[in-house]
């Protein structure tokens, strides 16, 4: 007596949407900066990074993947770090991940 194939399928398709659903969000580390023969002082170094971190931001609003900034830290180079937590699977209730 074996499995029937329908019922094997059902079960493997259950396993793979488990699987899908626990790969819902991903970590990440951005460093926004310039190159350092730029030219820009660090004043203006600093305006287009922010600059550059808001424009990812709306990019992220206008995709409406689901995101929260962890971090965000000017460093004493002129960069901005930028440590953020997306959501990529929106079947999946995370909000007690995102609060």
């Amino acid at each position: 007596m074996g499995v029937h194939p329908v019922h094997l399928a059902s079960t493997a398709d259950w396993r793979l949407q488990a699987v899908c659903s626990l790969i819902i969000s991903l970590k990440k580390t951005l460093v926004f900066a310039q190159r350092d023969d730029c030219g820009l002082t660090h004043e203006q170094q600093l305006k287009v990074n922010h600059d550059e971190v808001s424009h990812y931001k709306a990019m992220m609003d206008r995709s409406r993947t689901r995101y929260q900034i962890a971090e965000e830290t000017e460093q004493s180079d002129g960069s901005v770090l930028v440590r953020v937590r997306k959501q990529y699977n929106d079947k999946a209730d995370v909000s007690e991940y995102f609060n």
